[in-house]
Protein backbone atom coordinates (compact mmCIF):
# COMPACT_ATOMS: atom_id res chain seq x y z
CA UNK A 1 0.00 0.00 0.00
CA UNK A 2 2.77 2.42 0.87
CA UNK A 3 4.49 1.62 -2.42
CA UNK A 4 1.38 2.63 -4.33
CA UNK A 5 1.08 5.85 -2.32
CA UNK A 6 4.71 6.82 -2.89
CA UNK A 7 4.45 6.02 -6.58
CA UNK A 8 1.33 8.12 -6.81
CA UNK A 9 2.93 11.04 -5.01
CA UNK A 10 6.16 10.87 -6.97
CA UNK A 11 4.62 10.20 -10.34
CA UNK A 12 5.37 12.67 -13.06
CA UNK A 13 2.55 14.92 -14.07
CA UNK A 14 0.92 14.12 -17.34
CA UNK A 15 2.70 15.89 -20.16
CA UNK A 16 0.98 19.16 -21.00
CA UNK A 17 -0.49 19.61 -24.44
CA UNK A 18 0.97 22.09 -26.84
CA UNK A 19 0.13 25.72 -25.99
CA UNK A 20 -2.17 27.46 -28.50
CA UNK A 21 -0.53 30.01 -30.78
CA UNK A 22 -0.39 33.59 -29.48
CA UNK A 23 -2.76 34.98 -32.11
CA UNK A 24 -5.62 32.90 -30.71
CA UNK A 25 -5.73 35.18 -27.70
CA UNK A 26 -6.24 38.19 -29.99
CA UNK A 27 -9.35 36.80 -31.70
CA UNK A 28 -11.84 37.95 -29.00
CA UNK A 29 -10.26 41.41 -28.97
CA UNK A 30 -10.51 41.62 -32.76
CA UNK A 31 -14.17 40.56 -32.65
CA UNK A 32 -14.95 43.23 -30.05
CA UNK A 33 -13.21 45.79 -32.24
CA UNK A 34 -15.32 44.84 -35.26
CA UNK A 35 -18.52 45.02 -33.21
CA UNK A 36 -17.56 48.48 -31.88
CA UNK A 37 -16.86 49.78 -35.40
CA UNK A 38 -20.20 48.49 -36.69
CA UNK A 39 -22.07 50.04 -33.75
CA UNK A 40 -20.27 53.38 -34.15
CA UNK A 41 -21.03 53.56 -37.89
CA UNK A 42 -24.68 52.68 -37.30
CA UNK A 43 -25.06 55.34 -34.61
CA UNK A 44 -23.38 58.03 -36.72
CA UNK A 45 -25.66 57.15 -39.68
CA UNK A 46 -28.74 57.55 -37.46
CA UNK A 47 -27.47 60.92 -36.22
CA UNK A 48 -26.79 62.07 -39.79
CA UNK A 49 -30.31 60.99 -40.89
CA UNK A 50 -31.88 62.81 -37.91
CA UNK A 51 -29.96 65.99 -38.72
CA UNK A 52 -31.10 65.81 -42.35
CA UNK A 53 -34.69 65.29 -41.22
CA UNK A 54 -34.51 68.40 -39.00
CA UNK A 55 -33.05 70.49 -41.84
CA UNK A 56 -36.01 69.59 -44.06
CA UNK A 57 -38.61 70.36 -41.37
CA UNK A 58 -41.34 72.60 -42.80
CA UNK A 59 -44.46 74.32 -41.60
CA UNK A 60 -47.44 71.97 -41.81
CA UNK A 61 -45.45 68.78 -41.15
CA UNK A 62 -46.93 66.41 -38.60
CA UNK A 63 -44.28 65.29 -36.10
CA UNK A 64 -43.76 63.12 -33.05
CA UNK A 65 -41.60 64.49 -30.23
CA UNK A 66 -39.36 62.55 -27.90
CA UNK A 67 -42.02 62.99 -25.23
CA UNK A 68 -44.60 61.28 -27.41
CA UNK A 69 -46.54 64.41 -28.36
CA UNK A 70 -48.04 64.32 -31.84
CA UNK A 71 -48.19 67.83 -33.23
CA UNK A 72 -48.26 69.95 -36.38
CA UNK A 73 -45.39 72.35 -37.06
CA UNK A 74 -46.48 75.98 -37.24
CA UNK A 75 -43.14 77.76 -37.69
CA UNK A 76 -39.50 76.67 -37.78
CA UNK A 77 -36.56 78.70 -36.42
CA UNK A 78 -32.85 77.86 -36.22
CA UNK A 79 -32.96 75.70 -33.10
CA UNK A 80 -36.64 75.62 -32.18
CA UNK A 81 -40.01 74.91 -33.77
CA UNK A 82 -43.44 76.21 -32.84
CA UNK A 83 -45.91 73.31 -32.86
CA UNK A 84 -49.63 72.95 -32.33
CA UNK A 85 -51.24 69.96 -30.67
CA UNK A 86 -55.00 69.99 -30.15
CA UNK A 87 -55.75 73.48 -28.76
CA UNK A 88 -52.23 74.08 -27.42
CA UNK A 89 -49.40 75.84 -29.17
CA UNK A 90 -45.87 75.62 -27.79
CA UNK A 91 -42.24 76.02 -28.77
CA UNK A 92 -39.92 73.01 -28.60
CA UNK A 93 -36.30 72.34 -29.39
CA UNK A 94 -35.88 70.88 -32.87
CA UNK A 95 -33.74 68.10 -31.41
CA UNK A 96 -36.82 66.88 -29.49
CA UNK A 97 -38.51 65.98 -32.77
CA UNK A 98 -37.94 62.30 -33.38
CA UNK A 99 -40.06 61.60 -36.45
CA UNK A 100 -41.94 63.35 -39.22
CA UNK A 101 -45.09 61.31 -39.78
CA UNK A 102 -46.62 63.34 -42.60
CA UNK A 103 -45.29 66.01 -44.91
CA UNK A 104 -47.53 68.91 -45.73
CA UNK A 105 -48.02 72.62 -45.77
CA UNK A 106 -45.86 75.38 -47.23
CA UNK A 107 -42.71 74.50 -49.14
CA UNK A 108 -41.51 78.12 -49.18
CA UNK A 109 -40.95 78.39 -45.39
CA UNK A 110 -37.84 76.79 -43.91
Amino acid sequence: MSLNLSQTLLADAAPAGQAPPGWVQLVPIALLGVIMIVMFRSQSKKARDHETMLKTLRSGDKVITSGGIIATVVTVKDTTAMVRSADSKFEISKSAITQITERGGDSSES
